[in-house]
Formats: structure tokens, sequence, C-alpha cells
């Protein structure tokens, strides 16, 4: 096997908007993974599609540092069942799947 190895040359502005994604990011899926365990705990089931619906509609509005950064980031972290390799959604599943 072989591997690429590979180093970004950002510029300060670069790094910057990089590092404000990654944490919008981070922000994302730990507000989730807490609005999921909350509606869990109280014997509702959650889905992914919810979930981003909720964010768009209800908590997107209440932080306008958001609208400054790309909706990738939430889309991502809140994955509808057509992609639902990713993140938040597949963690979810794999929870409920039990042990290997």
């Amino acid at each position: 096997m072989k591997s690429i190895r590979t180093k970004l040359k950002l510029n300060n502005k670069q790094k910057t908007l990089l590092a404000k994604h990654a944490g919008y990011s981070r922000w994302c899926y730990n507000w989730g993974l807490s609005l999921w365990k909350a509606a869990y705990r109280d014997a509702y089931k959650p889905n992914t599609r919810k979930l981003r619906e909720v964010f768009t509609n209800h908590t997107k509005p209440l932080y306008p540092w958001m609208k400054n950064l790309s909706s990738r980031v939430y889309q991502y972290a809140f994955p509808t069942e057509c992609c639902a390799n990713i993140h938040l959604g597949e963690a979810f599943k794999r929870f409920f799947k039990g042990p290997l």
C-alpha cells in the first residue's frame, strides 16, 4: 500500500476560517447530541430529519454568527437518511444496532 501526504499551505485568513468551521461543526454535533439524548430519555424516537428541522427553524436564527459560515457544516452534522453514513446519525444507528 502507498499513501500520499499533503500539507495545506494556508494564510492566516484561511486558517481562521478553517478553525471557525471546525468549531461550528463541533458545536452542531454537541447540540444535536444533547437534544437527541433528551428526546431519547423522554421516550421519543429521535431522527436526523427532525433534528435538522429543529436546528434550521428554531436554533440557527438565535445565533447570527452561523450565517457567516457554510451551511454544509450542519448538514453533515445532521445527515438525512440518504447520507446516513455521516456523524451523529451514523453514531446513533450503530448505538441502536447494539454490539457486533
